[in-house]
């Protein structure tokens, strides 16, 4: 069909000779024509590439808005997480401090209980000593009283006279009781 249309306008062309025809050869077209041509691609082209290149200014507008956007966003979480960070090694801090002052009281507690342990020790083998040391004395006095006994026995076995036995008992007693 598009062939027919062309092939009746070039015949209406060439039957005219100076009516109204399409002239395909572009070496013959004149530059009334052209300037048309241009005209209507300038007129037109100019509302399309404008529109293409308004909405593309749109668009990078928009997107740098969003991104400017973003960049406000990850300012404002990383000046959040900073101070998060600072109370963090704040907290970090007190805990330390606290620890190392509980550890310092319980060390204290530590030594004075050790102390008092060591105290107590000090007491209890003096007392056990003390005790020791009466029980040693108590069996010396018994030892010695056995063997004054025995010396007595040993000397009334030999025959001593009354005042003479008498005196040794009295020694006796007195070497009991005085110590």
């Amino acid at each position: 069909m598009l062939d027919n249309i062309l092939f009746l306008a070039t015949e209406a062309h060439e039957a005219a000779e100076g009516g109204f025809g399409l002239n395909f050869n572009i070496l013959e077209t004149n530059l009334f024509n052209l300037a048309i041509l241009l005209g209507l691609i300038v007129f037109y082209g100019r509302k399309v590439l404008g529109n293409i290149l308004g909405d593309r200014r749109a668009k990078i507008a928009e997107a740098l808005a969003e991104v400017e956007g973003r960049k406000n966003k990850a300012a404002a979480a990383l000046a959040e997480e900073q101070k998060k960070l600072a109370e963090a090694k704040a907290e970090a801090g007190r805990i330390v401090s606290t620890a190392n002052q509980r550890a310092r009281v319980i060390a204290d507690e530590i030594a004075k209980k050790a102390d008092l342990d060591i105290a107590k020790m000090q007491e209890a083998a003096t007392k056990d000593l003390s005790a020791e040391q009466e029980r040693v004395l108590a069996d010396l006095r018994k030892r010695i009283a056995e063997l004054a006994i025995a010396n007595v026995e040993s000397r009334l076995a030999g025959g001593l006279e009354g005042s003479t036995q008498q005196t040794l008992i009295d020694r006796a007693l007195a070497n009991l009781g005085g110590k």
